[in-house]
């Protein structure tokens, strides 16, 4: 590559690693806040939410490359039309075409790590994160071991423990069980133990009241007792299984039996197509945004107002592209024949590109002088 196409590429890398870096910030930063509000309340650990976070970060990443790509482009090619570099180049002979050669090289780029994003990473964070959420649906001990808070770890279900000390005993228990439509079951005690036996797991509870309250008689009985030995294997929500989705299932998969995969997730096999062709149609979507962000800045004449017209176009062109892109989604996944319509978004991308290119190209080529009249 000339000198030029190798300085113009590294002021690309370098400025989209730092709008992918503040837009992931962002982004995440909003996820991790909602994450910690769940995880930290049920009693799960930091390490717990640092692993949530991690698999997460893949799809954030996912959602910021383009942007942060357009962004990029815009910023350099403003930058160097303010400071007259592309003017000169521009006057040593060097077409709109020509110009665009690194923004192509930075566009190929971002839709390399797109695609390593969406036909790899993605996917396999996404499994591992439905497997963990299992995972910490059931655990009972992270779930119920929270001192001094009212806890519903299932409907109708709430535990209590005002104090749990080093060595395990649990002070001051309330557990109130009102699943049963005809009768509610409140249990009090001074101290309580969590014992595990297998895969259930049971609460010793000493020194306390049974209390049953009949809705239909309006009956209050009261037991007091030494020990008693409760099963809360039973409280803990545990329908959740670790569902397959098509999210989850590897590119491979997808091309070789589409409809496999549908119906192991137990969805229509629109949705595999979307799927499946979304996964090509982002990187595509990357290098048109690159392009679009440069080519539209280069339409422009010298103004002392700037390119903010030029800006705003570019912004606008990005958008209807985004605009297109979902409103596509619905049809395919009703009918998975139309899947050449994934590929509107970035091929409508690329040819706005080249267009704008083909104009900056031709405003700029002199216009040839009339030749004059002969006697």
């Amino acid at each position: 590559m000339a000198r030029f196409d190798r300085y113009l590429l590294s002021q690309l890398m370098v400025l989209f690693g730092f709008f992918a870096l503040v837009l992931v910030s962002i982004y995440w930063i909003n996820r991790a806040v909602k994450l910690f509000d769940t995880l930290i309340g049920d009693g799960q650990t930091a390490w717990v939410f640092a692993e949530f976070t991690a698999l997460t970060l893949p799809g954030v990443i996912r959602l910021v490359l383009p942007v942060a790509g357009f962004a990029a482009a815009v910023y350099v090619t403003n930058r160097l039309s303010s400071e007259s570099e592309l003017t000169v180049m521009q006057a040593t002979g060097f077409s709109p075409w020509r110009l665009a050669r690194p923004v192509l090289v930075f566009g190929l780029i971002v839709a390399g790590m797109m695609s390593v994003l969406t036909h790899a990473l993605v996917p396999m964070s996404l499994s591992q994160l439905k497997e963990r959420e299992i995972e910490i649906s059931r655990n009972i001990t992270a779930r119920l071991l929270t001192e001094g808070t009212f806890l519903h770890p299932s409907e109708g279900v709430t535990f209590y423990i005002r104090e749990i000390t080093p060595e395990g005993a649990l002070r001051d228990v309330f557990l109130s069980d009102r699943r049963s439509p005809g009768e509610s079951l409140t249990y009090t005690a001074q101290e309580a133990y969590l014992v595990r036996d297998g895969d259930s797991a049971k609460l010793v509870m000493i020194d306390g009241l049974s209390q049953s309250h009949s809705h239909a008689t309006e009956r209050l009985f009261t037991t007091h007792f030494e020990d008693f030995s409760y099963d809360i294997s039973a409280l803990i929500d545990d329908r959740q299984t670790a569902r397959f989705e098509v999210g989850h299932a590897t590119t491979l998969d997808l091309i070789r039996d589409p409809a496999a995969v549908a119906a192991r997730a137990g969805a229509q096999l629109g949705l595999s197509a979307d799927e499946l062709h979304n996964r090509f149609a982002q990187p595509l979507l990357c290098l048109a945004a690159a392009l679009i962000g440069f080519a539209a800045l280069l339409t422009g004449t010298f103004s002392r107002f700037g390119v903010w017209r030029q800006i705003t176009g570019a912004i606008f062109l990005l958008v209807m592209l985004k605009l297109i892109e979902g409103l596509v989604t619905e049809p395919v996944r009703a009918n998975p024949k139309l899947w050449p319509l994934i590929y509107a978004a970035p091929l409508l991308g690329l040819g706005a590109a080249a267009g704008l290119l083909g104009f900056a190209a031709r405003s700029r080529t002199p216009r040839r002088a009339r030749p004059e009249a002969t006697a």
